[in-house]
């Protein structure tokens, strides 16, 4: 796989699992990529990543960090020996060659998220 198919699958993957996470959350107090109504500025935070701002609803806008190594292998496995195929004896080399390339990579990305308040 190229650099730009492995770029396009991974936002593709990343863009169906939010989608997938939107749908399968049922309190409509938490959100994933909520509409953020205020965005912070660097000295509302702390200058930190604690939070984004505050959704419509009146919560807190995080972000959750994801760090993912994605391991591609490509590989040709060949094996010899003896064995019997409907009764016939099959001759052949015993032992096993294999060839295998592998490579990783990691993605890191962050998602917003606003999550439900205690009592509501």
């Amino acid at each position: 796989m190229n650099l730009k198919e492995f770029v396009s699958e991974s936002i593709i993957e990343i863009t169906d699992g939010i989608i997938d996470a939107q749908s399968r959350i049922s309190s409509k107090d938490a959100q994933v990529a909520p509409e953020i109504e205020t965005l912070f500025t660097k000295s509302q935070t702390g200058g930190s990543n604690l939070a984004l701002g505050w959704d419509k609803n009146g919560n807190l806008v995080h972000t959750l960090e994801f760090d993912v190594a994605v391991t591609a292998s490509e590989g040709a496995e060949t094996k010899g020996g003896i064995g019997v195929v409907a009764g016939v004896f099959a001759l052949g080399s015993q032992g096993k060659s294999e060839s295998n390339n592998q490579s990783i990579s990691r993605l890191k990305f962050r998602i917003p998220i606003s999550f439900p308040r205690h009592g509501k």
